[in-house]
This record gives structure tokens, sequence and C-alpha cells, in this order.
């Protein structure tokens, strides 16, 4: 297992400061990490990494003044007492639960089946809400507001989810397509990336893990989402082309990206601060780009003004985009902490 999807299991509802895990080393053959979740005063959980080291004649140790003569007996002492570690180990992780499974054919439902709890939002075209599905499994429930737009436009959204099943996306349950019609999804807790980044928790968010956020969002490669250029589509997130011509590809996404990492890099600022619609086109058209965002490395600045290149050929790919933002992510997290 990764170091990366370690610490988001680690730090999956469910698991508490001095949650562990013991995993193979990624780098050094024959050794394992433990990694343990931690927690900070006014901070995030966060997840700290110590490397086992395996002795010639046998045996594994932390610390060279404490070897042990196999793993469970390292990890028996440790639970007893931290003895420098961040933590003394509690409850081995907590592996995720899976989700009940929805059947192909369960995309249409009786409405009778789910049961609307509480709005969490509201906008031009409907309402979202959490509720149940036959009483017993939380889901987000979508709704149209009748007159507002067609339902098969509406529709469109969960067609496309149909084809987006993956871990790292918010999956699709099911239907109803009856008025009024419902998209019905998983419910994730924290709500919208963009209202968790201007919460207490998100700010405390360090730089590696906005990285981390920003990488698992490239899932999107090589599938054009902003395809229907007859539907309102947001000016400051919008490619040029797309303005000007209604040109809508692959690379028109991949400069919405580049909008996206400022949003994730500022825990949430509206792109061009303090510019009206009109105003961010017309200075599109003189060439102007958002300036660096305060705290940003130079680094990423340089991915964020490639995706916005003038000329869409010359914007990266999204391949590209998830290799570098790898890269980048490891580069700037913390390896391992030094022995106790």
């Amino acid at each position: 297992m990764s170091r990366r999807d370690t610490e988001r299991l680690l730090l999956a509802p469910g698991n508490k400061p001095g949650s562990f895990l013991v995993r193979e080393s990624e780098t050094t053959k024959g050794a394992f990490s433990l990694s343990i979740r931690d927690s900070a005063p006014e901070q995030c959980d966060v997840v700290k990494h110590y490397k086992i080291r395996a002795l010639d004649n046998g045996g594994y140790y932390i610390s060279p003044s404490m070897a042990f003569p196999s793993l469970q007996e390292l990890v028996k002492y440790y639970s007893r007492s931290a003895d420098g570690l961040c933590q003394r180990l509690g409850n081995p992780c907590k592996a995720l639960a899976p989700q009940r499974p929805w059947a192909q054919d369960e995309w249409e439902i009786p409405r009778e089946t789910l049961r609307l709890v509480k709005k969490l939002g509201a906008g031009q075209f409907g309402e979202v809400w959490m509720g149940f599905y036959k009483n017993s499994q939380k889901v987000a429930i979508k709704t149209l507001k009748e007159g507002t737009m067609e339902p098969e436009a509406f529709l469109q959204e969960a067609n496309l989810m149909k084809q987006l099943q993956h871990q790292r996306l918010v999956k699709l349950h099911a239907v109803v397509t009856k008025v009024p019609i419902y998209i019905i999804t998983e419910y994730m807790i924290n709500g919208s990336l963009l209202d968790f980044l201007k919460t207490n928790d998100g700010h405390k968010l360090k730089l590696p893990k906005l990285i981390d956020m920003a990488a698992q969002l490239v899932y999107c490669k090589n599938k054009p989402l902003l395809s229907n250029n007859s539907a309102k589509f947001p000016i400051k997130w919008t490619a040029p082309e797309a303005i000007n011509y209604g040109t809508f590809t692959i690379k028109s996404d991949v400069w919405s990206f580049g909008v996206l990492l400022t949003e994730i890099v500022t825990y949430g600022r509206v792109p061009y601060p303090g510019m009206t619609n009109p105003e961010v086109i017309r200075n599109l058209d003189n060439n102007y780009r958002m300036p660096c965002p305060d705290g940003c490395p130079g680094e990423l600045y340089e991915i964020m003004v490639k995706c916005w290149n003038d000329r869409p050929e010359d914007r990266p790919t999204f391949d590209f985009l998830q290799d570098t933002l790898n890269d980048y992510f490891i580069s700037t997290e913390g390896q391992y902490e030094m022995q106790p």
C-alpha cells in the first residue's frame, strides 16, 4: 500500500489518534513502515511515518536501542508505551466499509423509497437534500425545480456520472425520472470541496494535502466534461476559445483545471478577484493572466500558467498534470519521522 493510500485510510472517519498500520516500505526492500494517526492542537489530524528496519540476524527495530524478534512484538511494545513515537499505538486502522452495491437495473427507483431529511442547499435550478434510501442508507438527493430547465438537460448530469464510476468520485446511486426529478448520489459528510476549503478545518490543511486533492481531481483526464455548449457556463473558469467561439474540448477543460488550482491553494477564493465577467473577458483578450496567489510556490504557479496557454494545443495533457502533481506531492511531503 502506498504512503498516500495509507494516509487516506488512517484519516478516514472511524479512526482516531493512535490508530496505526504496518505496511511494506515502498523504497526499501525487506523493510516496513509504521504509520500512525497523530493529533495536533488547533490543526487537523496528520499521519506520521516511521521506518521499521530489519536486522541481519532476524528481528526488527525503529530505534537501534530497542530491537524485537517480530513485528508483532514491536507493535505490542509500542501499544504499551509511545517511547518516542508521536502516539502510543491504539487500534489497528479500520478498513473502509464497502457501501451497499447498487445494481445496474436500480438506476430508476420508486420515489417512495426515499426520505428527504435536511436541505443542504438551493440554487437556480433546484435543491440538494440529505436523506435516506429505504430508511437505511444515507444519500444526497438533488431535485429539479419545475420549469427552470429541461428534464433531459438535468438528467445529462446523471448520464455523465454513470460513465465516471470511480472510488475517487462521488457515486451516482439512482434517479427518479418522473416529475419532480431526483438524482441520488453518495452523501459527502464535508460537503463540496469549495465549501470545505472555506471552513476552519479546510484552512488547517497544508500545501501537500491541497496538492494531493488537486491530483485526485485529474481523474477526468481525456474525458471532456464541458461539451454542452448550450448550457450556461461560468466565465471565470472558461477558456477564451470556449467563451468567444463556443469551442469546448479537453484542452478547454485543462484551462478550467488551472483556474481550479487557484481556488484550491487560496482556500476557495473566487478567481479574478474584484473583476466582473466582462472585465475578465476583456483582459483575457489582452493576454492577461491571474498573478501568482499569495503563498503559492513558483513551481505550482508555473503549472497554472501552462494550463492557461493561449494556444489550446500547447496546454499540457491531463496525464502530464497528474504525473506532475503526484511528483510535486511526493517532493513536498515529509518523508519519515526521526528515530525515537
